[in-house]
């Protein structure tokens, strides 16, 4: 009985793999599966395993074929004359007329079914050894796409099945142990999406740096979505969190990049070519390719995808520019994050500071350092010299065997869904990708150091520095009855520090989102006019560009940068503090410095609290609210309260708190608490008057330290004296934390301290506060000093036998 040639993918199941391999198996699981759940994947059908061995039997070419694989073996031949001659072997045979001839029949259906003459397809292959688990690098064979008519779909096909013997496939196999004859190619035929009207991307239903399984990661770019795969463009990039999704009232994206997107692939007219890349309009670059209903649709469907597969997974979609619809055209597990332990992880940090030469999206969070090797060329890849650091415009599948050897790469096209940064994190080699002209800054031989280690953003500094590797273990960490939280500033390092069993944020830094990612002071966007400085008003200008109003630029940049510190710690609590810079560092932001008092003492002087109500920033935290209220009740995290820094009087407070509930922040509306920074002696002094007013205290061990000692913090003169250990300061916290106890509010610590002193942290404990929030990098062995002084205080105040427990 022949075997079966074709199937169409409303008949496949991912049991099919050795049928139709992973990919061609996983398309068909959806069609079969998803469907219902509102999941689009695009009719197609796949021809089988048994085809391909047919069409090597009847050409006679599994003899050849043996020859030249044993020539490569014994060292004959070289990789690019083995697969030369092989491809060429497959393009100089014929199809069997039964195998052709199911193929047309098969294609002429799926254009009846489109109802069109000749419908355009992809042609995609899938071996019956790739998109497994343990066996999934990016790219290995060729896809075709905007195939039309009988002619040229068999050509395709024949295409595909030459390209399980390209260079690159033929040397992944050798390393990964798979007999060449034991694999074999199904094709993949599927409706092309009219994805050249619209746009498509890459996305994962894990965030592909961190390992973080909260968010769905989607890249998008205008036209096919071969440029986003192969790392051409710089495309948006937008982040999901999947726990809010179910619930309609929240719009859960808490990442919204533009990306530059300065090329696009489109059908090509006339002629034999089937693509083109052409230049994407000013107005395309300055446009998000995805609205806001159909980012939550993409997400939806990732958590949709990843709860049927059971594990994260990465897909490729597109939007099809006739009829608006997304549609899934690819689903494959995710191989990286997912297979990594959560309990053991590695930190990286730099010792030495260093001049920043480039930047780009950052791959891994690891640091490497060595000279630099800059190819332009594929042609020029046999010049890479082991343990450089790889700089070149965009990488493909052809240059996996000196990635492999490459002690850091950088890119100066693509996203963190490119072909380079997928097969980087598969390497373990740290990349920087997106940098735009690191092939012309960076020159060979010239020695770099490139950091993944400090956020997004990856840094590539001039020079070798030092930096140290710290191995963190998880595994064995005690548990605590002291609530143990961590200080946040920058929403990379909330994803960077997710594994640690945090509960929650204790001190979220509103500042650092203003100062790296805004730039600008909130009045220079309400009152424009009063910029003087003609390259402040240019820079403002520039980052605005795009927004109606360029108050929103600051309302959804502070959103969304609280949201995604916030996102890892859902559904615990995330302690956001209001701005508290000081006037002379609100003078530095754009525009600040027509909006800022010259102070004498600007560390005691017009901050935290008193600017809220003031006529002169009044305005300017609004706009803070707006974005606050925009956190909790449209993106949908709750678990954010709200603390007020440096607030001095009980009356002050209550200023204060009018104006929140003004901008629709009112305390015990909608769940939201309110804290207040005990960090004045008068805090603690009044702690009875201020908790009648707050939900908690958080103790800012920094500010108490010189408000009790009169010793300036920043000095360097007065260094030895300043001292969180000091007798008076730990009266101050013994009194604050008892006050708090009687008046029934929660107390915690978000100093330095307990950071800097484990003794310090054991004092805490013994005085009971309730958590103690620590800079992630102590977090570790803080906690297991608190458990030792916790299980030290149990055993002291243990009932002897026959004794009540109280």
């Amino acid at each position: 009985m022949t075997e079966q040639r074709t199937a169409w993918f409303d008949t496949l199941t991912v049991r099919d793999v050795p049928l139709v391999g992973g990919k061609n198996a996983s398309l068909g699981e959806m069609v079969r599966t998803l469907k219902d759940k509102g999941v689009r994947v695009p009719d197609g059908f796949a021809t089988t395993a048994a085809a391909f061995r047919e069409y090597v039997a009847a050409n006679g070419l599994e003899a050849e074929l043996r020859a030249r694989i044993e020539a490569l073996k014994s060292g004959k031949a070289s990789l690019h004359e083995t697969g030369e001659s092989i491809r060429r072997l497959f393009l100089d045979s014929e199809f069997p007329d039964p195998i052709a001839e199911e193929i047309r029949e098969a294609y002429r259906e799926l254009s009846r079914r489109g109802e069109q003459r000749e419908v355009g397809v992809a042609v995609r292959s899938s071996a019956t050894a790739e998109d497994l688990p343990q066996a999934s690098f990016a790219g290995q064979q060729e896809t075709f796409l905007n195939v039309r008519g009988e002619r040229a779909l068999l050509d395709a096909c024949r295409r595909c099945y030459a390209s399980l013997f390209t260079d690159r496939a033929i040397s992944y196999r050798e390393t990964q142990g798979f007999d060449h004859l034991e694999v074999a190619l199904s094709i993949g035929v599927q409706r092309m999406v009219r994805s050249d009207l619209a746009g498509s991307g890459v996305m994962f239903s894990i965030d592909t740096e961190t390992g973080f399984r909260g968010v769905a990661v989607i890249s998008a770019a205008w036209g096919l979505g071969e440029t986003v795969v192969q790392g051409a463009v710089d495309p948006d990039k937008y982040l999901v969190f999947k726990p809010l999704l179910g619930d309609g009232r929240h719009t859960p994206i808490i990442e919204k990049t533009l990306g530059a997107k300065e090329t696009k692939m489109v059908y090509a007219t006339g002629g034999s070519t089937r693509t083109a890349t052409v230049a994407t309009t000013q107005k395309e670059r300055q446009a998000f390719v995805l609205d806001e209903p159909e980012i939550l649709e993409l997400g939806r469907w990732a958590a949709t995808i990843e709860d049927h597969y059971g594990r994260p997974m990465d897909m490729e979609w597109a939007k099809d520019g006739e009829t608006g619809e997304l549609y899934m055209v690819q689903a494959r597990p995710e191989t990286v994050q997912s297979s990594r332990q959560t309990s053991q992880f590695r930190t990286f940090r730099l010792k030495e500071k260093g001049m920043p030469i480039l930047t780009g999206s950052a791959i891994g969070e690891a640091i490497s350092a060595g000279p630099v090797c800059a190819i332009r060329s594929a042609a020029d890849i046999d010049r890479f010299r082991d343990g450089a650091i790889l700089v070149t415009g965009m990488t493909d599948p052809d240059w996996v065997p000196i990635m492999k050897r490459a002690a850091g790469i950088i890119t100066d096209h693509g996203g963190t869904t490119s072909h380079a940064a997928i097969v980087s994190r598969e390497l373990g080699v740290p990349a920087i990708v997106g940098t735009g002209h690191g092939t012309e800054l960076l020159h060979d031989g010239q020695e770099i150091t490139l950091s993944c280690a400090e956020g997004d953003q990856g840094v590539v500094y001039d020079g070798i520095l030092s930096f140290e590797a710290t191995e963190v273990d998880l595994s064995d960490l005690p548990e605590t009855r002291t609530a143990m939280l961590v200080n946040i500033a920058s929403p990379a390092a909330a994803f960077r520090w997710w594994r640690l069993p945090a509960k929650g944020v204790g001190l979220a830094r509103m500042e650092f989102i203003i100062n790296n990612l805004i730039k600008i002071h909130p009045m220079a966007l309400i009152h424009p006019e009063r910029v003087e400085d003609p390259a402040a008003r240019r820079e403002i200008r520039d980052l605005t560009r795009g927004w109606e109003d360029a108050k929103d630029y600051f309302v959804e940049t502070l959103a969304l940068g609280i949201a995604k510190l916030a996102a890892p710690y859902h559904p615990h609590p995330v302690i956001v503090r209001l701005s508290d810079f000081k006037t002379n560092e609100y003078a530095h932001l754009l525009g600040g410095a027509a909006f800022e008092p010259e102070e004498e003492n600007p560390m005691l002087g017009w901050r935290g609290a008193s600017r809220y109500y003031d006529e002169r920033y009044r305005d300017g935290f609004a706009l803070e609210c707006r974005a606050l209220k925009k956190v909790r009740e449209r993106i949908g995290l709750t678990n954010v309260i709200l603390m007020v820094p440096f607030c001095r009087t009980p009356e002050e407070a209550d200023r204060v708190l009018a104006v929140m509930a003004e901008n629709g922040l009112s305390r015990g509306e909608n769940g939201l608490e309110i804290y207040m920074m005990c960090e004045i002696p008068a805090n603690v002094f009044l702690a009875e008057e201020f908790a009648e007013r707050f939900d908690g205290f958080s103790i800012g061990s920094n500010d108490l330290t010189q408000l009790v000692l009169g010793v300036d913090r920043d000095s360097g003169e007065l260094a030895p004296l300043f001292d969180e250990r000091n007798e008076a300061v730990k009266r101050a916290v013994r009194e604050a934390i008892a006050k708090a106890h009687a008046a029934g509010i929660k107390i915690g610590i978000c100093g330095q301290a307990p950071s800097n002193y484990p003794e310090f942290a054991a004092f805490l404990v013994e005085e009971g506060i309730d958590s103690i929030s620590l800079n992630p990098d102590s977090f570790v062995a803080t906690v297991r000093r608190v458990a030792e002084e916790e299980e030290r205080l149990g055993a002291a105040t243990a009932p002897r036998a026959g004794e009540a427990v109280r």
